[in-house]
């Protein structure tokens, strides 16, 4: 789930950023958190932290931009997803369409009708899912064991990235009903 590896990337230094008597070097840390913490990498893995940054070789200046390109190699601690993964998360907020859940930076959706073999009463209004037969319940802080079973990452905005759960099958679930039927 979380990985620490070394990358190497370019990033852009806007002209702004190149004076008299200052180092790019000095700028490379703040222009690097910038760029890629916080978004997906090429593998969908999302970048929580960056650190170590060093350049490598000499930048590029693009005709008609100004800024200067530079390659850096850096080590980035990296929360990763795969499709059929066990997660456990938090139930952060319950919608009529189901329940968000936190699962370490990102937002996942456990929709209502992948919760429970039966029927279940979604109240939004009291931030509760409750299963209409056997009153097992999920509402906001609720730990849960669920099953990634989609992803749709996009790249160029994290936060409307679609990630699917699945906690129908055995052994997942509200962390209590896992306990009970041990």
């Amino acid at each position: 789930m979380y990985t620490l590896i070394t990358k190497e990337d370019t990033i852009r230094i806007p002209a702004e950023y190149i004076r008299r008597g200052r180092k790019l070097e000095e700028h490379i840390d703040e222009l690097a958190h910038q760029a890629f913490e916080g978004q997906f990498d090429e593998d969908e893995n999302y970048v929580l932290l960056t650190f170590d940054h060093e350049t490598l070789g000499r930048g590029k200046i693009i005709h008609g931009d100004g800024a200067i390109y530079q390659r850096v190699r850096f080590r980035a601690l990296l929360f990763t997803m795969e499709t059929n993964e066990i997660v456990d998360g938090a139930v952060s907020e319950i919608s009529e369409y189901g329940a968000f859940v936190r699962i370490g930076p990102i937002e996942a959706l456990l929709h209502k009708s992948q919760i429970l073999d039966e029927p279940i009463n979604v109240n939004p209004a009291e931030r509760r899912i409750e299963g209409a037969k056997s009153g097992k319940l999920i509402e906001v802080g609720t730990n849960v064991r669920s099953r990634i079973v989609s992803k749709a990452i996009n790249q160029n905005d994290p936060r409307s990235s679609k990630i699917g759960l699945n906690c129908k099958m055995a052994g997942l679930g509200a962390h209590q009903w896992i306990e009970g039927d041990e």
